[in-house]
């Protein structure tokens, strides 16, 4: 047991250096449009272009990690993200720096799913979900790391200095990868023939798309997660300073709250998880709805927000993160070992594909309606709705697919209120009812 954690931990650490290059350019970003002299939209170009590339190589990251294995994956996607703080370090050339922003997001995409194919492999299926919640929020202190250091040393030391820093840890976590990850205890099979994986890789994609659990897993991830992520990723930072007045050290506690909110929340999500597997989707639901209901009430105010209220929609955007965890969940249930990763990272897919058209939609929005003011912010964040509403129909259609699905095979999943009613009415003497309805 004590391999398994120190192996898990050399996987959160990476996972820690990959979010902190993911968040770098959001919380540089009122730096980067003054180094670059561009526009909103195109200083959102930028991060879009590495979500992207992050949501776009999710299923091939996903093949390749069941072929090659997390420690491999986790090494080369470490080396492409120094590569690409390098490349933005030392260039003021608009074209470099999304060549930069490419290479992080491709070995951003490496690596959370083979962190995250670590635990089923090195932890008993009980600890699972618990410990899949704990590399999600754990990660996490990556975003830490880039809104109060790495900032610092922004403003401190510069632009160069920052983001080397950046290239240098990644190197590291990319070396301590290889020092300390084994794939799995048990022995390694073959790889699968090339040719073989060729010419059955649509058939395979195909397959793994058609279990309702990856599309139930796909949509919980999309509803979940994107509000949060464009909100660390590029756009927090900016609408907490110019919208709503605050310093940027200030803003950038903020993201600390969400990061700390992420960290007390995940681990009762995962206890939650493994007690009612059979009512993931309530969480999820109720995750959504939570921050539907924050924003709205942020949005709604014709002034800047007290800093109470902006303190508590950070708190309640953030518990997302650990709601869309419950995505991979229903990935890892639903699917065989042999396709995780690739059923992983299509649900992977559902969130940053949202994330990437709310990012570049807020920065349309921000040119049309006069730059980064109050009311252009307040104008922007509406195109969040639209998509949480196609996430919980999603959600909602896919959910009872599966149940169709599973009742074929004995597993009849009694509505919520049928259980509500029955604890509701059940004698004093009656037995409880299985709490896993």
């Amino acid at each position: 047991m004590k391999r398994a954690w120190s192996i898990w931990i050399a996987g959160v650490f990476a996972y820690v250096v990959a979010v902190l290059n993911r968040t770098a350019f959001g919380v540089s970003g009122l730096q980067a449009q003054e180094r670059f002299d561009v526009e909103p939209s195109v200083l959102a170009t930028f991060v879009v272009l590495q979500v992207v590339v992050y949501a776009g190589m999710q299923i091939p990251a996903g093949l390749l990690l069941d072929r090659f294995g997390s420690r491999s994956m986790i090494a080369a996607g470490a080396l492409f993200m120094a590569g690409g703080e390098v490349a933005l370090a030392w260039t003021e050339s608009v074209p470099l720096a999304v060549f930069g922003r490419v290479l992080v997001g491709t070995g951003d995409a490496f690596t959370f799913l083979a962190v995250l194919r670590l635990v089923p492999e090195w932890f008993s299926p009980r600890r699972v979900p618990v410990v899949s919640q704990l590399t999600g929020i754990l990660g996490q202190l990556g975003q830490v790391l880039s809104a109060v250091p790495l900032l610092a040393l922004l403003r401190a030391q510069g632009w160069e200095t920052a983001f080397l820093s950046a290239a240098a840890v990644g190197v590291f976590s990319g070396c301590l990868a290889l020092a300390v990850i084994k794939d799995s205890p048990h022995p390694k099979e073959s790889p699968p023939d090339a040719g073989s994986s060729l010419r059955e890789l649509r058939s395979q994609i195909a397959t793994v798309w058609r279990r309702p659990g990856t599309r139930l897993g796909f949509f919980s991830h999309m509803g979940t997660q994107f509000s949060i992520t464009t909100f660390a990723l590029m756009w927090g930072v900016p609408y907490l300073v110019s919208a709503q007045g605050l310093s940027l050290s200030a803003a950038g506690g903020m993201l600390a709250v969400s990061v700390l909110s992420a960290i007390v929340v995940g681990p009762i999500i995962g206890m939650l998880t493994a007690r009612y597997p059979l009512r993931r989707s309530w969480l999820v639901l109720a995750s959504i709805t939570g921050t539907v209901t924050i924003w709205t009430v942020v949005l709604a105010l014709s002034h800047p927000a007290p800093v109470w209220l902006l303190v508590l929609l950070v708190v309640i955007i953030s518990v997302g993160g650990p709601g869309s965890v419950i995505g991979f969940d229903y990935a890892r249930t639903s699917n065989p070992s042999t396709s995780m990763g690739t059923a992983q990272g299509m649900v992977n897919v559902g969130g940053f594909a949202a994330t990437l058209v709310t990012i570049e939609a807020i920065g349309i929005v921000l040119d049309k309606a006069g730059g980064l003011t109050f009311d252009a912010f307040r104008l922007a964040w509406l195109v969040q709705y639209p998509i949480w509403a196609i996430a919980i129909a999603g959600v909602l259609i896919s959910r009872n697919t599966a149940r169709r699905e599973a009742a074929t095979q004995g597993i009849y999943v009694k509505p919520l209120r049928e259980v509500v009613a029955r604890i509701r009415h059940r004698p004093p003497n009656e037995p409880g009812a299985d709490p896993k309805e």
